[in-house]
């Protein structure tokens, strides 16, 4: 499914100065259809009661998500993955000092909209965050 534009190693640099590196996002694995990837819960990602901020989730998601249809793109000099609706049900708090690690799995995968499967688990786990993207193919620039 995924056309590997970029392989793991690349994506070390994809994201470079902007949010997800600000956020300390790793991508941690690119199967046939799923990307993973992990976010250090820390003074970047929480709320001031020292747990994982709700919108710190929802940017981990919307990265995760958006990364995956960029892979699924035939030509990615002609076509951009953007954000078009995103919800996200928080289920349980992580505390700081933890990591939280997030799949994207597809549920569609059309011409002009993707909508992906998101989960975000702690260490132990559990389900922290379950978020369902829809991403808009476009126009390049």
């Amino acid at each position: 499914m995924f056309k590997k534009h970029l392989d793991l190693e690349n994506f070390k640099s994809f994201g470079a100065n902007s949010m997800s590196d600000h956020l300390g996002i790793e991508f941690v694995e690119i199967g046939e259809d799923y990307v993973t990837a992990r976010m250090p819960v820390d003074h970047r990602t929480t709320q001031p009661f020292g747990i994982l901020h709700g919108g710190a989730s929802v940017a981990l998601a919307e990265t995760l998500g958006s990364i995956a249809s960029f892979l699924c793109l035939d030509d990615p000099s002609k076509q951009q993955a953007v954000g078009l609706e995103i919800n996200a049900n928080h289920i349980r708090s992580v505390s700081s000092g933890q990591w939280v690690y997030a799949k994207a799995t597809p549920l569609h995968i059309g011409r002009t909209t993707h909508i992906w499967d998101i989960k975000i688990n702690n260490e132990a786990q559990k389900l922290v965050c379950v978020v369902r993207l829809t991403v808009a193919i476009i126009g390049g620039k």
